[in-house]
């Protein structure tokens, strides 16, 4: 019996996305060696965090990186890095932010649900631009004396409207003002990791160490301008500072540099096909099916460049809907996740699942399809 098993508590196979309700997601096993080995010996913490973020850097074509507790505590640690820079003065200061540039400009139509880890740091988010689109004059307008950092979150699904990351550096940059980039969710492509730094010119960038990379779920990475990423260290722990209740381990910053590795060694296309032929599969066998339509969606509902399944059912022959499949699919032993695509159906991701996963999934779903239309 499994540890999750003796506290009566189900396994999900999670066909949804790499989510931190669902657990981020599974480690390979180069990852979790690096964490039992980190775990077997006392370091000096400060010394590992630089001899850490120089081997990150490296990795990923960046002259400098941190890591952090997840990419919310980046959000956080990025904003205070950008208000007191590299300056123990300033950071010994806070809370006060007295003498400090503390506004951080965002675009009211890349609203997200993590802001609130911005203004934890005591800056002021200022919302710039009317709906539905944002105009390049609106943001060079806000720009002022206290502007500390312009905030773009990057992603096909949050870019309707919004100023392009291009021109939103430009005209930043020309006011002297960096631009942090939450890319928490924007990998793949693994080139994401520099493209937004040194191919862009973004300030500070922010990765989920426990999405795609695969690494420790409370784990982030920041990648960025070298005095940002010490204001960002001297911010954090093991520093007495206001980042110092975001604490991590020994074991997330191997674990999370094992990961990278992986990841950039990686073979990507053969592992985008690999998504390819589960995606294939699942359409020929559940498209046509009295009652049922399956298609391919790409990219993914994160702009990812991953495809995954659409399921819509209709509920005059199958007795379904979208809820139903989400619902009955969740109360399997063990549970299923699938996010709801809209009243008719749901889709179904191919990169988070295990191998042999998709074919549990399949049947499964078939199972209640059947049940649901009365054929056996």
């Amino acid at each position: 019996m499994g540890i999750y098993e003796t506290l009566g508590v189900r396994r999900v196979i999670n066909a949804d996305a790499r989510l931190t309700r669902l657990g981020g997601s599974l480690m390979p096993e180069p990852v979790l060696r690096a964490m039992e080995d980190a775990a077997t010996s006392y370091v000096d913490m400060f010394e590992l965090q630089r001899a850490v973020g120089r081997r990150l850097a490296e990795l990923t074509n960046n002259e400098a990186a941190y890591v952090s507790t997840g990419a919310a505590t980046g959000l956080f640690l990025t904003t205070l890095a950008c208000m007191t820079g590299p300056d123990p003065a300033a950071i010994e200061r806070l809370p006060s932010l007295e003498g400090l540039k503390n506004e951080i400009l965002f675009q009211r139509v890349q609203h997200f649900a993590y802001l609130p880890a911005v203004p934890l740091s005591g800056a002021t988010l200022v919302e710039i631009g009317a709906e539905p689109e944002m105009h390049p004059a609106e943001l060079e307008a806000a720009i002022n004396e206290r502007t500390a950092a312009v905030l773009y979150v990057a992603g096909e699904h949050m870019a309707t409207g919004a100023l392009p990351l291009p021109e939103v550096i430009e005209i930043a940059h020309g006011r002297g003002v960096p631009v942090i980039v939450d890319a928490a969710a924007q990998l793949p492509p693994a080139s994401n990791l520099w493209y937004f730094t040194r191919e862009l010119g973004a300030d500070l960038v922010i990765f989920s160490g426990g999405k795609d990379l695969r690494g420790p779920q409370s784990s982030g990475l920041i990648v960025g301008r070298p005095d940002l990423i010490e204001a960002c260290l001297l911010n954090g722990a093991p520093n007495p500072r206001l980042g110092r209740p975001m604490k991590v381990g020994k074991e997330e910053m191997l674990g999370l540099l094992a990961a990278v590795e992986l990841y950039v060694a990686e073979d990507e296309p053969a592992r985008i096909a690999r998504f390819e032929r589960i995606v294939a599969a699942w359409i020929a066998v559940f498209d046509g099916r009295p009652g049922v339509r399956a298609w391919r969606q790409f990219p993914n509902e994160a702009g990812q460049p991953m495809p995954r399944c659409v399921v819509e059912v209709d509920r005059a022959i199958t007795g379904l809907t979208g809820a139903d499949l989400v619902s009955r699919l969740w109360e399997s032993d063990p549970r299923i996740a699938v996010k709801q695509h809209d009243e008719t159906g749901i889709s179904m991701t191919p990169d988070t699942l295990a191998d042999g996963d998709e074919h549990v999934i399949t049947e499964r779903l078939l199972e209640i399809v059947a049940a649901g239309s009365g054929r056996g």
